[in-house]
């Protein structure tokens, strides 16, 4: 997820597969299998890929895999529960005193392990995949979150409330979320929607495709995104391409990772563009737009105060 999207380097697959198994291997061997009375208080959810999960009510200790779903469980009350994040988990600032164990993609299977959760929470994405395997081997319960939409996202936080025993405090979350979204949608409904170029990263230019919650979040603000119809969910486009697509503003994030997106980049590759033309460039909170969690009705009223900036 953009949020956890972040363009870099990784292990490759099969370095990353070999170390799994190992560790698999080792951990398999000490691991003893749940009592029967350790196993009785378990409730069957379906996640967000459609998979049965068995987790044991009101889970005590879990591990986040992502920032958004680290955000999600303090907001729901839970931060006590949480005994491990990524790195990449800055928010809230408690949550930045939490066990590390790794990056969004690469995290360590070992040190999951060894702090003995009762439920680890992930967002999905391909290279996880792998390690959801082995931890279902391990009998230790993983449920997988995968909006792709803002409402998604709302739904997602109550699934995880409900998965967590913190069902009524997501419910309270989600119906403000609902009504924010509401509001915006009808104050933007009238109006007319410019063409927009969302930028993740400039060198090379990266945007947003149809299926994902950053494409959903320009729709709902009141603009059209001009990579809305692309299949692929973060594609390439080149300068030619954004030329002659024209779009009317540009929002690019006021930080992306450990850098920023160029104001002076953006002016000179798109000098040509009706944005940069009119002088529309939009700054978004980063962390309130690519992560899929309770803030990112605070990243969708942004967007739709930058496209819509005569509406009240």
């Amino acid at each position: 997820m953009i949020s956890t999207i972040r363009f870099f380097h990784i292990l490759p697959w099969t370095l990353r597969c070999a170390l799994a198994v190992l560790l698999v291997a080792t951990f398999t061997a000490c691991r003893q299998k749940p009592t029967l009375s350790e196993s009785t208080d378990l409730r069957s959810y379906n996640d967000g890929l459609g998979r049965t999960v068995k987790i044991r009510a009101n889970p005590q200790r879990i591990i986040s895999l992502a920032p958004n779903v680290t955000e999600i469980l303090f907001e729901l009350g839970l931060g006590e529960r949480v005994i491990g994040v990524t790195s990449y988990c800055d928010f809230p600032e408690e949550a930045k005193t939490r066990e590390k164990i790794g990056d969004t993609l690469n995290p360590n299977l070992e040190r999951i392990i060894a702090l003995k959760p009762d439920l680890v929470v992930i967002t999905t994405a391909s290279q996880l995949q792998n390690l959801t395997s082995r931890l279902d081997q391990l009998s230790v319960p993983v449920y997988i979150t995968n909006p792709r939409t803002v409402r998604e996202t709302v739904a997602s936080i109550r699934k995880i409330g409900e998965v967590t025993g913190a069902a009524a405090r997501a419910a309270e979350i989600a119906d403000e979320m609902q009504r924010r979204i509401t509001a915006v949608e009808k104050r933007v409904k009238v109006l007319p929607h410019p063409r927009v170029l969302y930028v993740l990263q400039i060198d090379p230019l990266i945007t947003a495709g149809r299926n994902t919650f950053i494409n959903d979040l320009i729709n709902l603000a009141g603009g059209q995104s001009i990579s809305g119809e692309e299949t692929a969910d973060y594609p390439q486009f080149s300068r030619e391409t954004v030329i002659a697509r024209a779009p009317e503003v540009i929002i690019a994030p006021a930080s992306h990772g450990v850098g920023f997106v160029p104001e002076k980049d953006l002016r000179r590759d798109f000098a040509t563009t009706p944005a940069i033309r009119s002088n529309r460039i939009v700054h978004v909170n980063s962390d309130w737009a690519d992560r899929p969690g309770p803030r990112i009705i605070k990243g969708l009223e942004q967007i739709a105060q930058g496209l819509h900036p005569e509406s009240p």
